[in-house]
């Protein structure tokens, strides 16, 4: 294909500024529709951004565009609801984080993917970050080797802070009023209050649940959720152990956002920067300590200056066209949601 041609589903805050601002600059793509149920919003960001045509559902938009793939930045709580539908495009699909708000939907969602035939890449971001991807590589070079001896351990340290870091300033706004919408049911499994704390786990940390599988590069489980709500503790398949800190302090204008992997005589350090930061990677820093008289080293390796949100945008595009796989799939992402229930488990006992 010349030019992959990409339709939008929702055009709101997340939709403009961590996801079209991005497509509309790579040069293998070429974003052609965009479907919002705010007429006036649509029509206002199409003229932005130089989208040709503007319709204001996903239906319109799919029975009249031959398109390669589909970009549907819509609230996770209604995943189940707009995911299915799009997948009868039989195009790949790509949303935010998380899969769904809970099991069942999600569940429904993979339903619906293996009837359409294609796949679904799930937004997060965080492993397409250059620090993430070079610290990865890093990771898995010393598995192998054995240099550093075993990995004994991974700690993430997600603090809360200006996750937006500027990155709205140039959203493009309407005074229409949000329309009424269609949400998936609550879990089943869950009262009222438990699901409501699901969610805003969910929300808020599932993309360090994902990213501790990530630099594992094997599953776990969840084997303590600390009462105060600041510890989760984890253990991985092979035994190594692992926690996740979930913000033990905030800051007001800053974003702290780390992950340590230690490896018996060294680590990876990988620091992140704010989710909506523009053109800003993280950063990786290496010790290897050898030991048997070897100098130890610190190494800080310099990064492009690509900013996560572009590089996954890109990253979505190249799957499309069958140059790369996509950094995680919907099945994967089901997972995620498995141990955020765990973890609820553990903490309520429900």
């Amino acid at each position: 294909m010349s030019k992959v041609r990409i339709g939008f589903v929702g055009v709101g805050s997340m939709g403009q500024c961590a996801h079209l601002k991005n497509y509309a600059t790579i040069p293998d793509c070429e974003v052609v529709a965009i479907a919002e149920l705010r007429e006036k919003l649509g029509k206002m960001v199409a003229a932005k951004y130089g989208v040709p045509r503007v319709y204001k559902t996903h239906e319109e938009m799919l029975a009249k565009e031959k398109l390669d793939g589909i970009v549907a930045s819509q609230h996770f709580g209604r995943h189940g609801v707009i995911v299915p539908e799009v997948l009868k495009a039989r195009v790949p699909v790509f949303t935010e984080k998380p899969l769904a708000a809970c099991i069942e939907v999600g569940e429904k969602i993979l339903r619906a993917l293996k009837e359409s035939g294609t796949w679904h890449m799930v937004g997060y971001h965080k492993r397409s970050d250059p620090a993430t991807i070079r610290a990865k590589a890093e990771i898995e070079r010393l598995k192998q080797s054995g240099e550093l001896g075993p990995m004994k351990y991974v700690r993430i340290l997600m603090p809360a802070g200006d996750w937006i870091a500027g990155g709205f300033v140039d959203m493009v706004k309407s005074d229409e009023p949000v329309p009424k919408l269609e949400w998936d049911p609550p879990a089943k499994d869950m009262d009222a209050d438990t699901f409501k704390q699901y969610q805003s786990f969910v929300n808020y940390y599932i993309h360090q649940v994902n990213l501790m599988r990530h630099l594992l590069g094997e599953p776990y489980k969840v084997t303590h959720a600390d009462p105060s709500g600041v510890v989760l503790v984890v253990r991985s398949e092979s035994g190594v152990a692992g926690t996740i800190e979930m913000s033990p302090y905030t800051t007001t204008i800053d974003w702290q956002e780390s992950a340590l992997v230690a490896f018996q005589r060294g680590y990876v350090k990988l620091t992140l920067p704010a989710p909506v930061a523009s053109n800003r990677p993280g950063a990786v820093e290496i010790l290897r300590d050898p030991a048997k008289g070897a100098e130890p080293q610190t190494i800080c390796p310099q990064l492009p200056w690509v900013h996560a949100m572009r590089q996954q945008a890109m990253n979505f595009i190249a799957a499309i066209q069958g140059k790369a796989k996509p950094p995680c799939e919907a099945a994967e992402a089901l997972e995620d949601l498995k141990v955020a229930r765990e973890y609820i488990r553990l903490l309520k006992g429900c």
